[in-house]
């Protein structure tokens, strides 16, 4: 007797629309938890000015925790062994592209990834 069928995976698309609502979720309601400047007229509507500047400032910070754990999971897939087009495909976009965002990662034909310092200017 065959077991369940195993449960479909969700599309990138259906992923994308389901992450977009619950950021957006995420960001309103942290945009209406965060005080306002006295500054801001009463009376006005959830949607004023500043509220959508702290959602905008939270999409901002949002993105870059998500640029954050896109860089982990790079490095975690290469350490794994994946080489640059599975990256690349992983993410929508060729090998050469990977390559150019995350230089450095596989090297000399392993998949050892390098340690990059952040920028500093002197």
């Amino acid at each position: 007797m065959p077991g369940p069928s195993p449960t479909p995976r969700p599309t990138s698309e259906d992923t994308a629309v389901l992450v977009a609502r619950l950021v957006d979720e995420v960001a309103r309601r942290l945009a209406t938890e965060t005080p306002r400047p006295s500054a801001e007229p009463a009376g006005t509507t959830p949607e004023s000015r500043g509220s959508a500047l702290l959602r905008l400032r939270v999409l901002t910070d949002v993105k870059r925790a998500v640029r954050h754990l896109e860089e982990q999971a790079a490095r975690s897939a290469a350490e794994c062994g994946a080489g640059y087009p599975e990256i690349g495909q992983a993410v929508g976009m060729s090998r050469q592209g990977a390559r150019r965002r995350w230089p450095g990662l596989i090297t000399n034909g392993t998949h050892h990834p390098t340690h990059r310092p952040p920028y500093r200017s002197t």
